[in-house]
């Protein structure tokens, strides 16, 4: 073994612009796959954390006006869900797929005041588990509660954004004061958490306090639920084909009309999301891979020139009993030594360049209007997948040398003493 590490570095050190060539392949080629690797995580991270507070794993229904004339009824009609709409939903036909049904009023805008400072806030009747399906991040305080619902208190839970506005030294000072909606005082229970410019500023109260104050009919604005039973985008489409011919029959719809029921499924929209997240990660990994082979190619070019400069050198070491077996594995010892030694620096080399970018590009965001999003979210890979990704290259470097090392092997001492 000492021997053979000897002959190696000898070799290595007498012919130093193949080995830099080479190992700038290597290193190249692994450098680029973790930085690839790297910022599809950061994209990926991104997407999913800019996405996760507008989809939710819920199902949400609205209801509009009709496109087509049915049983009596002519087109262009107003359709109201109502009180016995959610009962249905919640009701023994459903009881094996829908969950957690709640429902919500339609919204009403009015001015909040605060100590003489005001902002425009958009007042919504809610269930308390409007929090969990709408994935609502309280920041300070607390979200509605069933006594708030059952007592009709006058309570209400504010955006952040509306409490920097009536309070803008101390907005969370704003939680336990009693704020203005109109003319009626409502004492903040809660702030949930936005961004600056985040669209969501709806100014949730108690649900049965809304009703008691601005709508005592039986009209609901939309129903939210959960289901437990469809796990594949078909089983989701079925299940809303069902559920909206029930809601059009129940209502006189015509089954073909699309426009009278929104039917909003956060479900198939995270399948989706997902099922785009493991394309984009595998043709990553494909651009990757291409440019590990790009390196691997150059590996088993310099080795085939490598083994045709030294043909006279393997005819003496056989005429003078070199076994076969003793050539294939020089050959092959000298390209792992290449591939190891440059794929791990390589790897090293990609994984900073990962702690650049999270450090430069990671922290910036951009504007699209509504909100900000940040481009790149800890873009960043794994140590065990830039591990696995080095052993792949060093395997593949490996098999690279093996050709022209078995060819080398094959060589008889006469035909290599008299190449020249």
């Amino acid at each position: 073994m000492r021997e053979l590490f000897h002959e190696i570095t000898s070799t290595l050190r007498n012919n130093k612009l193949r080995t830099a060539l080479t190992g700038f392949a290597v290193s190249w080629g692994i450098f680029l796959l973790i930085c690839l690797l790297g910022a599809g995580n950061g994209l990926m991270n991104s997407f999913m954390g800019n996405m996760e507070d507008f989809i939710s794993q819920s199902i949400a229904v609205e209801a509009w006006y009709t496109s087509e004339p049915y049983d009596g009824y002519q087109s262009n009609r107003k359709i109201d869900l109502n009180e016995k709409d959610v009962a249905y939903t919640a009701g023994p036909e459903w009881a094996d797929i829908i969950k957690n049904v709640s429902r919500t009023t339609a919204g009403r805008s009015d001015t909040l005041s605060l100590n003489g400072l005001t902002v425009n806030g958009y007042l919504l009747g809610v269930t308390p588990d409007y929090q969990e399906l709408n994935k609502m991040k309280m920041a300070v305080g607390r979200f509605l509660n069933p006594d708030d619902e059952l007592q009709q208190r006058k309570v209400m839970v504010i955006a952040m954004s509306q409490a920097k506005e009536l309070n803008p030294k101390d907005p969370e000072n704003v939680l336990g004061q009693w704020v203005s909606a109109g003319s009626i005082a409502y004492k903040v229970v809660g702030i949930y958490y936005t961004d600056e410019r985040d669209w969501r500023r709806s100014v949730c109260i108690p649900y049965n306090t809304f009703k008691g104050i601005y709508d005592v009919s039986d009209k609901v604005q939309s129903i939210s639920f959960e289901v437990s039973g469809p796990k594949t985008v078909a089983e989701h489409k079925a299940f809303e084909a069902d559920y909206g011919a029930a809601l059009k029959r129940r209502h006189h719809v015509s089954p073909t009309d699309e426009r009278a029921f929104w039917i909003m499924n956060g479900y198939t929209s995270n399948m989706q999301m997902n099922q785009a997240q493991s394309i984009l990660r595998m043709a990553l990994w494909i651009l990757g891979l291409l440019t590990l082979v790009s390196g691997i190619v150059g590996v088993s070019n310099i080795m085939l020139i490598a083994v045709k400069e030294r043909t006279h050198e393997f005819g003496i070491r056989k005429a003078i009993g070199a076994k076969p077996g003793n050539i294939l594995n020089l050959i092959i010892a000298e390209s792992i030594s290449i591939t190891a030694v440059f794929g791990y620096l390589g790897m090293l080399l990609g994984m900073v360049a990962c702690e650049v970018m999270d450090k430069t590009i990671g922290q910036n965001s951009v504007d699209i209007g509504f909100q900000q999003i940040q481009m790149l979210k800890n873009p960043t890979v794994g140590v065990d997948v830039a591990i696995e990704a080095t052993l792949v290259l060093i395997v593949a470097g490996t098999l690279a040398g093996a050709i022209p090392a078995w060819k080398a092997a094959k060589v008889k001492p006469i035909e290599a003493l008299r190449a020249e």
